[in-house]
């Protein structure tokens, strides 16, 4: 094996662990990228000797910190990473309703779902196991911004 050999095994290692971080998230392609690092560290050590595998290990390492730094450093990592607003919010239970006021259930109320009371449509959850959709409800309780309905009968 010659040295262009290990230094392309040493590149496909340190260009798996980079694929890692940016595409296939997870660790896997990550472990196999320093397995194929430490395959070319340890045959530069010997085919080579000690001082050359040494030399390997620092270069290596040098190498992977830079190019880990410029990945961070560059708008690549900031392309890539989610940068959406979550501007939703928990119901906001208008004054208007009350315990008692009655709905529609709007989708089928499996402990949660939607219910219309008026014009109003506000996450609720059933009192019961299942309410199926388009059911008329009713508001048993209302907690902190939690609505609890049962089916009228």
């Amino acid at each position: 094996m010659n040295i262009g050999s290990i230094i392309l095994i040493i590149l496909v290692g340190l260009l798996l662990m980079i694929l890692d971080f940016l595409v296939i998230p997870g660790g896997v392609v990550a472990i196999f990228g320093v397995l194929c690092m430490i395959a070319g560290i340890v045959a530069s050590y010997v085919i080579y000797g000690a001082t050359f595998g040494t030399i390997m290990i620092f270069a290596v390492a040098i190498v992977t910190l830079l190019s880990f730094y410029f990945m961070m450093r560059t708008k690549t990592w900031r392309k890539l990473q989610l940068n959406t607003q979550i501007d939703s919010k928990m119901n906001q239970i208008s004054e208007q309703l009350k315990v008692g006021d009655q709905g529609v259930a709007i989708s089928r109320l499996a402990q949660k779902g939607t219910g219309r009371f008026g014009d109003q449509m506000m996450e609720v959850t059933s009192l019961q196991e299942f309410v199926d959709a388009n059911t008329p409800i009713e508001i048993v309780k209302i907690d902190q911004n939690e609505i609890f309905v049962k089916p009228l009968k």
